[in-house]
């Protein structure tokens, strides 16, 4: 059991910090990481209750719909409720970068509680697999949904478009994701190659916005240095 519930907790632990060390201007409390964290932890039971009702009562009739709405749609939502309404306020969110350090937080809590449970379903042989694309998207899902969460916090004027970009890329990866290995005979083929772009959308996300936390802090201590003079 400890070694099934170190190869669950690994690799999320590993992407988190991975993630939240690239944010070398002004690194977010670990306490409040931690708590972003364990929302995302919590959400896999009410998210598994629902999925086992539309499971049940035969809702879900296609693998499409059962990527795109019973999967994707729920995960991403209710990770975006956590992030958009809880995270989104916290005065600890102060720069566009942080956006991602908390998308990834609470990703990753959603992602490593379901690896445990699959790996105790399935066994600890399935570990590496799991870490490599389930966890891995998951940290993904969450980085491109907190780049787009910065960028509407950070942006002056409207900030509708970006909240909708931080749902809806997400929502439509992680169905895109999930309907590949739902219904591709070869979806092994197919994965890799979605990954490595995954990961380069991912990567490119998190350059962006370490510039524009750079630019928002050399702007933020340009006000308070004429202030003061």
């Amino acid at each position: 059991m400890l070694g099934i519930l170190t190869a669950g907790i690994a690799p999320g632990l590993a992407l988190l910090s991975y993630f939240y060390l690239k944010d070398e201007y002004d690194s977010e409390p670990i306490s409040v990481v931690l708590k972003t964290f364990l929302y995302g932890a919590l959400l896999v039971f009410p998210i598994m209750f629902i999925q086992h009702v539309i499971e049940t009562e035969h809702l879900v009739k296609s693998n499409f719909a059962d990527a795109f709405l019973s999967s994707s749609l729920l995960e991403e939502f209710f990770k975006w409720f956590i992030l958009f309404f809880i995270i989104y306020p916290y005065v600890d969110f102060d720069e566009p970068f942080d956006g991602i350090v908390y998308g990834v937080a609470v990703s990753l809590g959603f992602a490593t509680i379901e690896n445990i449970f699959y790996l105790i379903a399935n066994g600890v042989g399935n570990a590496m697999v799991r870490a490599l694309l389930p966890v891995s998207s998951h940290a993904l899902f969450g980085v491109i949904m907190g780049f787009y969460m910065g960028k509407a916090k950070f942006t002056e004027g409207s900030k509708v478009k970006w909240v909708i970009l931080s749902l809806l890329l997400p929502f439509l990866l992680h169905g895109s994701y999930d309907y590949i290995l739902l219904s591709q005979e070869y979806w092994v083929y197919i994965i890799f190659p979605f990954m490595i772009f995954l990961w380069w959308f991912g990567l490119r996300q998190v350059k962006i916005a370490r510039g524009l936390s750079a630019n928002h802090l050399k702007k933020k201590y340009s006000v308070q240095k004429n202030l003061h003079s």
